[in-house]
């Protein structure tokens, strides 16, 4: 039996459509949006994705006035040359009003933009900054006529409303973008309660650790509250990975169940189609008694006041007694790795697609076949090279176009500098050995170094020597040099400015150093060759160090045990973790670091390496206010153009005498 056989019995073809985008690139855009409309005349709504019309990431592109009139003229044109077709379709577009920018959806039908919503919710917290270019829809007016109660065809100006639904094809559409879905009380709740069936939702939504579960379970829930249909269309292939991945998600929703959905990160672009039952909706609305009287529930909220409950004063936490435990409550010790074996594996399978899209992402957006990696034969640098060997595999390159350099320097072990060499020839790619020891030692005499002072100087030009190896190579051979560092590294500034601090794509910079280990492992358990695998586990289990002192007593020893310098990096993951996630005080991380490690770690060296971590995290920010892009893939990172905000010049001193105040209450402890 046919779609058109079912219309009768409340059947309805809905898709939403995920093209791949060019940022910027409106005319390109348009074109996609328009062959895609014109292919799928069987549908009667199609729902894109956020500002498609222009690309999600265009950042200030949006202050630009003739951008955004060359938006509005492709709307014009999309509505014009789908004049015949039979869907009507929603599109994501910036809509100048006075002097405000609003990020609207747009209904068009019938050659003509019916309906505008704006955006209500403009996120501007961890890696969003809309506030930046647009407006709360909020701050329109609404329009003189009872959007909630007509069928609309109103002139452009003036059909713009937060409070607007769209009659089409017996069907009542209410629209929402978004961080709209993510708030308290979202607008689809709204709009439900005012009569619509069907909301759709025009997204552009980044991938980190967990968050498409989430998201799944946000859009599922949503059409069960509202029993409603629920179509979301998220922005994907073409957005911009300089600090964000976008996996393209789809999926329509139907009273809580999902009906159908795209995989994340698709090869191409996204088509998810289904035949929704309205006349279920009306049923199950019909049925719920609750679902009618909640708009008056909803109308008495405001006038609701706060209680204070009688068993939560101040003077019962008791954060400062040595007697604090947590009841009832696990405090996770590595807070960035599920201890959960299943839980850790899909992690680890996310973070790594994540990785990759985003340097898939980068490689076909400047056209680049070469990559230039500095191997060391240490974990950061065995993960970065793991994954640019996946994403060429993905995208038919041959392994060859990796350029892995090994630099053995002053105090290279044999080890370290044997699997470097061996994990390259394994995995296919061209390798390289440039020494580096005459080169820094022409170095120390231009400078005046004694090579015997083993200060800041000797090791920093070590790491700058190799730094300028890899650019000047990726130059030479029209690639980009792969940066190897990661999110730990970052957070206590274990890394030299304008060394291996700087790269072209920072791939792991927002992996903490207590899962890089784990996401080595995982591709050593998936790895066919036992010999690759057991370099890969040999890899693991060296001792991390920057290897840039020699022994004293044996050249073939490492001497420079990071974890000895800095303090064990589980530790300064758990004190990352909370204070950028949580904000928590030094003390209340304290008491949670001392309830999650037990008795690994005594509480002298809990407050020596508190310490440490404070005050290399504020001093050392002028690094991370200048490092280069890279993908974001769990819930914290510190890209100054995402999670974390924060001057150079910044003191340390309150965190600092909290640490102090802790160290004179313990202080029987710590002695």
């Amino acid at each position: 039996m046919t779609h058109k056989e079912f219309s009768g019995c409340g059947l309805h073809r809905i898709a939403c459509a995920i093209p791949e985008i060019r940022v910027a690139d409106i005319e390109h855009n348009k074109q996609q949006i328009i062959r895609i409309v014109r292919q799928n005349d069987d549908c009667e709504l199609i729902v894109f994705p956020e500002l498609c019309i222009t690309g999600y990431t265009c950042g200030d592109l949006f202050l630009q006035p003739h951008f955004i009139a060359r938006a509005f003229n492709a709307i014009t044109d999309i509505a014009a040359e789908c004049m015949g077709a039979n869907p009507t379709i929603v599109v994501g577009a910036p809509v100048k009003i006075g002097n405000a920018l609003f990020n609207c959806a747009l209904f068009i039908e019938g050659g003509a933009v019916i309906g505008i919503v704006p955006k209500t919710y403009i996120p501007n917290y961890a890696e969003y900054y809309e506030q930046r270019w647009f407006a709360s829809g909020s701050e329109v007016a609404v329009s003189q006529t009872d959007a909630f109660n007509s069928v609309l065809n109103l002139p452009f100006a003036t059909a713009i409303s937060t409070h607007l639904l769209v009659k089409t094809h017996d069907m009542t559409v209410g629209a929402e973008i978004c961080e709209d879905l993510w708030t308290p009380a979202p607008p689809s709740s709204f709009a439900a309660m005012a009569g619509a069936d069907v909301i759709v939702n025009l997204s552009a939504s980044n991938a980190t650790i967990g968050k498409h579960r989430y998201r799944r379970d946000l859009i599922a829930q949503q059409s069960a509250r509202c029993h409603c249909i629920y179509a979301y269309a998220s922005a994907g292939k073409g957005e911009s990975s300089t600090d964000l991945a976008f996996p393209g998600y789809a999926a329509i929703a139907e009273d809580g169940a999902i009906l159908n959905e795209s995989i994340p990160f698709p090869d191409s672009e996204v088509m998810v189609k289904c035949d929704v039952d309205l006349e279920l909706i009306s049923r199950e609305r019909m049925r719920s008694n609750t679902f009618r009287p909640t708009a008056e529930i909803a109308a008495i909220t405001g006038r609701y006041t706060e209680a204070t409950h009688p068993f939560m004063h101040k003077q019962d936490l008791m954060f400062g007694d040595a007697r604090f435990r947590i009841e009832g409550r696990h405090i996770d010790p590595h807070p960035f790795v599920p201890a959960d074996p299943a839980h850790r594996n899909q992690n680890c399978t996310e973070i790594v697609e994540i990785q990759c899209h985003g340097l898939r992402q980068r490689l076909r957006a400047i056209n680049c076949r070469t990559l230039v990696i500095g191997v060391s034969g240490g974990l950061d640098s065995t993960l970065a090279l793991l994954l640019a060997c996946r994403t060429f595999d993905s995208m038919k390159l041959p392994r060859t176009g990796i350029i892995g350099i090994t630099m053995p320097g002053l105090a290279t072990t044999s080890k370290t500098r044997n699997n470097a060499w061996q994990l390259m020839e394994r995995l296919g790619i061209t390798c390289l050995e440039i020494p580096i020891g005459e080169a820094v030692a022409q170095h120390f005499k231009d400078i005046d170094q004694d090579p015997q002072c083993h200060d800041a100087a000797y090791e920093n030009s070590q790491a700058r020597e190799r730094t300028q190896i890899l650019m000047d190579y990726a130059n030479k051979t029209g690639g980009i040099v792969l940066g190897t560092g990661d999110l730990s590294e970052l957070a206590l500034g274990w890394c030299t400015y304008n060394g291996d601090h700087m790269s072209m794509y920072g791939i792991n910079a927002s992996v903490p150093k207590t899962l890089v280990r784990h996401l080595v492992e995982w591709f050593a358990d998936r790895c066919e060759d036992k010999e690759t695998t057991r370099i890969l586990i040999d890899i693991v289990n060296t001792p991390i160090s920057p290897e840039l002192v020699p022994s004293d007593d044996d050249a073939d020893t490492i001497a420079q045990r990071t974890e000895d310098l800095v303090g064990p990096y589980e530790l300064h993951d758990f004190f990352l973790f909370h204070t950028l996630r949580h904000g928590f005080s030094p003390r209340k991380i304290f008491l949670m670091a001392r309830e999650a490690f037990g008795n690994q770690y005594d509480t002298a060296t809990l407050l020596k390496w508190m310490r440490n971590f404070y005050r290399r995290f504020f001093n050392q920010q002028f690094k991370r206010s200048c490092m280069p892009d890279g993908p974001k893939v769990g819930s914290v990172c510190l890209s100054p153009r995402g999670d974390w905000r924060m001057p150079s010049d910044a003191s340390a001193t309150l965190w600092l005498n909290e640490v102090t105040d802790l160290e004179k209450e313990y202080s029987r402890e710590v002695i």
